[in-house]
């Protein structure tokens, strides 16, 4: 057998003084695929990390072939250093390779001109795609590839790595990714890693006969530490250097039972049903939109009835958020009419959590800062509980929001959302940062929900299991319905592979009035346009800084006030970085469209 290409053995590694990774492995051989898995707070990226070089393990060694190359995709790419797009993704590559730089980054729809600094979520994570894939490395430790991008870029992504013959390992919530791409898994659970020469569609069904298999294990070890309990009471007296073994043997059984015992918790998700709506929850008559000249939508007419679960489907800036706004009430349409049905009440999950305060406790923002009560429809049960049904553990409680990890955050937004009655509700990305389990239970909510569902995403696994029926954009303002998930609107589209261009971003003029035809832009929005890119990297820098002194696991004891100060900060920050690179797309997709007339 040849020698693996990559080989973690025996990794002790420790956060904070807590064991997170106990003796962990995995290896990968040359041309292998391979995804890790397990729940959010595991060790995924951090066992990721440790296979790329990034840190080092307390103790364990790692092997990595001589000359091999390996490539480390972040959850969230680092391009300060550089200039341009594509001056990150060129970066020590040969000449040959340059010029595959540059075609990696037309076919993820960028020019290589953009400026690094003042990259968006999604178009940081195409450069660091492209740059991945251009090196044509041996090994590529993918953490999250998926992650802000849009359905065409999700399935451009599938086709490069199906045709790579790099080895990987890859971390991802996308369920339809793992099937395709792996060939074997890795389970991470409680620092201690299992595998499985099998992908990941076999996962789930091993994974419970593993379960149920230590769970037999354990009640075999419960009697016999039962029956040596037994014996210790009234057992005949023997030798007493036998009895002293006899004890050191219940003493280890105590130990090995107790370990067991820590299988992994049980998260218990439901929803709470306000009053029952009418047949139609919202019906949509001839409803048109539109930012400046560009419609983002046209001559729309929908009806979402009771018990409905609507996927909403497009391409980053194709205007998926707007069609929310405007089918739950909050936006107003330029044209037509949306009417929602009797005794609505509705609960919305948004992407980016915007709901959470940073500077208040888990406890606090469960019950509105009052007392130690939350209120879970029409019951009041102890937050201490509550939290425990979505995994957080009770010295949790007085922990602030900011230090959070995202998929905690994300459990988080699901447990004050689900706490409140509804009979609509809207979940906007609800599967960033969220571990497959959690999906799984969320899924299974949903499934049992009376109300109806208004759902935006990019997973397309998620899509097919909780979807009824699929809103799609199709371009100019254009949405077509099809019923059933995902899979079931690709087998209906006459085209299944929408084009890119069909999604551009939005570029919304003041007002949303039209604007008389240009051939550029203003003198003053082209001044804009070009002190954004500076004002955009002086912000990220700060809030660099910031995340650095909050990283200070000693500085809310220390100074609870001082943290609380810079976390508020830091939540403006965010904000004003997210207003000013909405502004600079919103602007340089003007200029862009401006240049084409």
């Amino acid at each position: 057998m040849a020698p693996p290409l990559l080989l973690l053995q025996d990794i002790v590694y420790s956060l904070g003084g807590r064991p997170l990774l106990d003796g962990a492995a995995i290896g990968v051989q040359p041309g292998e695929r391979v995804c890790l898995v397990g729940r959010n707070g595991s060790g995924k990226s951090t066992l990721l990390r440790l296979a790329a070089g990034e840190v080092q393990a307390d103790s364990g060694t790692r092997f990595l072939q001589p000359g091999a190359r390996a490539f480390y995709l972040a959850q969230e790419p680092d391009l300060s250093g550089f200039s341009t797009t594509y001056d990150y993704v060129s970066a020590g590559l040969e000449e040959a390779e340059q010029f595959q730089a540059r075609a990696m980054l037309a076919e993820l729809g960028l020019s290589g001109g953009e400026t690094a600094g003042s990259l968006s979520g999604g178009e940081a994570r195409r450069a660091a795609l492209a740059r991945a894939l251009a090196s044509r490395p041996d090994l590529l430790l993918l953490d999250e590839p998926t992650n802000h991008l849009d359905m065409p870029a999700i399935a451009w992504l599938e086709k490069e790595l199906i045709a790579s013959r790099a080895a990987m390992i890859v971390i991802s919530h996308d369920r339809r990714l793992l099937e395709t791409l792996s060939r074997a898994v890795v389970w991470l659970d409680q620092g201690v890693t299992r595998r499985l020469e099998q992908g990941f569609a076999r996962f789930e069904s091993w994974r419970e006969e593993v379960l149920e298999q230590e769970e037999t294990e354990a009640h075999k070890l419960t009697r016999r530490i039962a029956r040596e309990e037994d014996w210790m009471r009234y057992g005949v007296t023997a030798r007493r250097k036998r009895n002293v073994r006899r004890v050191a043997e219940l003493a280890a059984l105590r130990v090995r039972r107790k370990e067991m015992a820590r299988g992994p918790a049980q998260m218990r998700m439901s929803v709470s049903d306000a009053e029952t709506t009418g047949k139609i929850t919202i019906a949509a008559e001839n409803v048109g939109k539109s930012y400046g000249d560009r419609a983002i939508v046209r001559d729309l007419d929908l009806r979402v009835l009771r018990g409905d679960r609507l996927g909403i489907v497009g391409a980053n800036g194709a205007g998926k958020t707007t069609l929310l706004h405007l089918l739950t009430g909050e936006m107003a349409p330029d044209a037509g009419t949306v009417t929602l049905g009797p005794s609505v009440s509705l609960v919305t999950l948004d992407q980016r959590r915007a709901a959470l305060d940073p500077a208040m406790t888990l406890a606090d923002t469960l019950t509105g800062g009052s007392g130690d009560m939350v209120q879970v429809g029409g019951e009041k049960r102890h937050v201490i509980g509550y939290m425990k049904d979505f995994l957080f553990r009770p010295e949790q409680a007085r922990t602030p929001v900011g230090s959070l990890s995202g998929g905690e955050r994300g459990r988080l937004a699901l447990a004050c959302a689900l706490a409140r009655p509804s009979n609509l509700i809207v979940l906007d990305e609800p599967t960033n940062d969220l571990d497959l389990e959690t999906l799984d239970l969320l899924q299974e909510m949903l499934a049992d929900y009376a109300g109806t569902v208004l759902l935006v995403s990019h997973d397309r696994d998620f899509l097919d299991r909780v979807a009824t029926s699929v809103l799609v954009a199709e371009g100019d303002g254009k949405w077509i319905e099809y019923a059933g998930g995902y899979s079931d609107m690709l087998a209906q589209r006459p085209d299944s592979a929408p084009r890119r261009d069909t999604f551009r971003p939005v570029a919304a003029s003041p007002g949303g009035k039209p604007q008389r035809a240009q051939k550029k832009l203003s003198y003053k929005d082209q001044r804009v346009l070009d002190s954004l890119p500076g004002e955009i990297a002086a912000i990220e820098a700060e809030i660099v800084a910031l995340r650095e002194k909050l990283a200070d696991p000693a500085l809310y004891q220390r100074d609870p006030a001082g943290f609380q100060t810079l976390t508020a900060t830091l939540e403006t920050r965010q904000a004003d970085l997210t207003q000013a690179e909405e502004r600079w797309i919103e602007l340089e997709t003007k200029r862009e469209e401006l240049e084409r007339t």
